[in-house]
Parts: C-alpha cells; structure tokens; sequence
C-alpha cells in the first residue's frame, strides 16, 4: 500500500539523478518535480516516471522552497522534501510510514544523512550527524537563507533514526566546484545582510539559533579554511575516511576560502558605492 504522503523534488538539470531517487519513492502516493527551468530532459524524464510536474524559476533557495509549501497543490497533509541526488532508505521509508500511521503530536519530523564521495561515506569528513527537517505538515513551517535554507517550525519535532543517502558527486567534481562557486557568493551574501546574532544563543538558544550563533562566530575568525580543514579532518577524524576524507576536508577548505574572498569583494564595492 501507498503511504498518504506528498514528496516534492526541487531540480535544476537532474536527469541523471531523478530516476534512482523517484525509484527510492515507490512507496510514496504523491509525487512532485518542482523544476526550476532545466535545459536537459529532466521535465520529460520526470513525466515519464509519473511525477507531477511544475515549473519555476529559482531565485533562492529558501525563497523557492517557501513558494512551494505555500502553492504546490499537495494530495496529503505530510509533505517530504528531499533533493534529486538524495534517495530514501527503506528503513526511512518504513519509519515514515509508521509515524505517518501513528498520527502523533508531531508536525515535523527530523532525520540524518550520509554524504557519499568516492565509493566512501564520509562518516567523519562530513558534518554527520546533521539532522534535516524534511517530513513536516507545510503550515507549520518556513525558510530562510538564500542557500543552505534553515526550516523554522511552528510546533513539536521529533526525530527518525532512518537516513537520506546523499550523492553530491553524481554529476562529477567540476559540477561540484561550479555548484559551491554559487553557494559561495550566497553565502557571502547572506552574512552581509545579516545582523550578529547574541552569543548567547550558542548555548541557550534553540537548534536553528544555536546555527544562526555560530555561523556568526565562525564567520568572524581569522583563517578560517584552515580551521575548517583542521576541525574535518582532525577533529572530526576525516582521516580515518581515507582517500576520500582527505579530498573532502581540502575541498571544503577552499570553499571557506572563496567565501572569504568574496566578503572582501562585497566590501570593497560597499566602500566603493560609499565613495
């Protein structure tokens, strides 16, 4: 049997990723591509599999998805929102079927995800465990940020032990690369327009605070693509990934990096048009 759930996939040019991850959703009644204008065949590929389909051009990213929750016509009162290069796991799925049937107090539900590079999960090179609001009923959330949305929720949360498998090497590096050269410039973005966050949310505030806290506590740290490097790859144990956690450290290194760089590029424009 179906699980009375709606899954809306955000895309932009995931032909190659769309068939594995609505394949993870066979058990799912209610499917949604919202596309954001993909060049290739991913539209086609996503009528082909039996996806609802709409179109939509990205402006951002919280802003994309909080025009989703609130005008996609969703069959059902949970909503799962995963990427094209994720696929659900069928101990998640069976866990969503289950709090879905239970009809308990939560509104949303978090759950873990395990980034693959290389063949290798990135157990220790990756942030894991990084808990991901995705099950929710859409009235009681919203986003923010221009990239890497944090999900505001209205009302109880509870967390799955079932994990998204993540593949966001599945287009190959230089997407990677050309990907997060974009993620860098929101992000640089986003800290200018942002105000400090109390310091005391870093330990007293709730989970997206806390978030909100230390990003602006990072953000403000001299060298900060070796500390990132040093807290993955030491800290965190990166090394015992192997290959691949000592590529991914390095790699996350310099996207720290560009960020940097890019704040000093604001700022001097913001100097400039003061002039």
């Amino acid at each position: 049997m179906k699980v009375p759930v709606s899954v809306f996939i955000m895309t932009l040019n995931e032909e190659v990723n769309l068939k594995r991850c609505v394949e993870s959703l066979s058990w799912a009644d209610d499917i949604i591509v919202v596309d954001s204008e993909s060049t290739d065949n991913t539209q086609q590929l996503a009528d082909e599999l039996g996806c609802r389909v709409v179109v939509r051009k990205l402006m951002n990213w919280s802003e994309h998805q909080n025009w989703a929750i609130r005008n996609v016509p969703f069959r059902h009162q949970w909503v799962l929102n995963i990427d094209a290069d994720e696929i659900v796991t069928p101990e998640l799925a069976e866990e969503i079927r289950r709090v879905i049937e239970s009809n308990g107090a939560a509104v949303a539900y978090r759950f873990r995800r395990k980034d693959f590079f290389l063949g290798t999960w990135l157990r220790h090179a990756s942030f894991y465990p990084l808990w991901l609001t995705r099950l929710y009923k859409p009235e009681h959330i919203s986003f923010e940020r221009l990239v890497n949305p944090v999900t505001n929720v209205a009302g109880p949360v509870q967390d799955l032990e079932g994990h998204l498998n993540h593949y966001p090497f599945s287009k190959g590096i230089s997407h990677w690369f050309e990907r997060h050269n974009s993620y860098s410039s929101f992000e640089a973005q986003e800290y200018r327009r942002s105000t400090p966050a109390e310091l005391k949310n870093v330990l007293l505030g709730d989970v997206n605070e806390r978030r909100r806290a230390l990003k602006q506590v990072f953000m403000r740290m001299p060298f900060r693509p070796a500390i990132k490097f040093f807290f993955l790859y030491f800290a965190k144990r990166g090394f015992l990934d192997g290959r691949a956690g000592l590529y991914y450290s390095l790699m996350q290194a310099f996207y720290e990096f560009m960020i940097s760089v890019k704040l000093v590029e604001l700022s001097g424009k913001q100097v400039q048009e003061a002039l």
